[in-house]
């Protein structure tokens, strides 16, 4: 899908699945974090040193399970911010089967920018803005 700038792989472990041999629901939000900081990591958002200086928190998440994942399964997510107000941002995400394309899982999460040290909301800072906005080519 040309919509997602950024896909990460992702393996699906047996620790990974439930009782019934599907992945799990929470383990299918782990994924989803596993490409958020991959997302944040590409654009050099943060060094990956010390989670104290990365300025984001989950507020909300929403996810539309849509078909089970497997052991074995070849899976890519997708992600993307779709949203930047003045305190928080939108990711969306789009979990794949990449070997056919089919979609398995969709899902939002919305991130506020916070101040672990201080304990509070803070603005999204320009220099956010602008390459996140440079990299899904659209102003925010």
């Amino acid at each position: 899908m040309s919509d997602f700038n950024l896909y990460i792989p992702i393996e699906v472990r047996y620790s990974d699945l439930d009782p019934q041999w599907h992945v799990n629901n929470a383990r299918l939000v782990s994924f989803l974090e596993s490409a958020r900081f991959a997302y944040i990591r590409r654009l050099n958002l943060w060094d990956g040193k010390s989670f104290f200086e990365l300025p984001l928190i989950v507020a909300d998440v929403h996810v539309s399970y849509l078909a089970p994942i497997f052991l074995g399964q070849p899976v890519r997510v997708g992600v993307r911010v779709s949203r930047i107000g003045t305190k928080s941002l939108t990711f969306e995400y789009q979990v794949e089967d990449s070997s056919t394309a089919q979609v398995l899982a969709k899902a939002e999460t919305v991130m506020v920018a916070y101040d672990y040290n201080k304990h509070t909301s803070i603005p999204v800072s320009a220099e956010w803005r602008a390459r996140i906005g440079e990299f899904e080519g659209k102003t925010f």
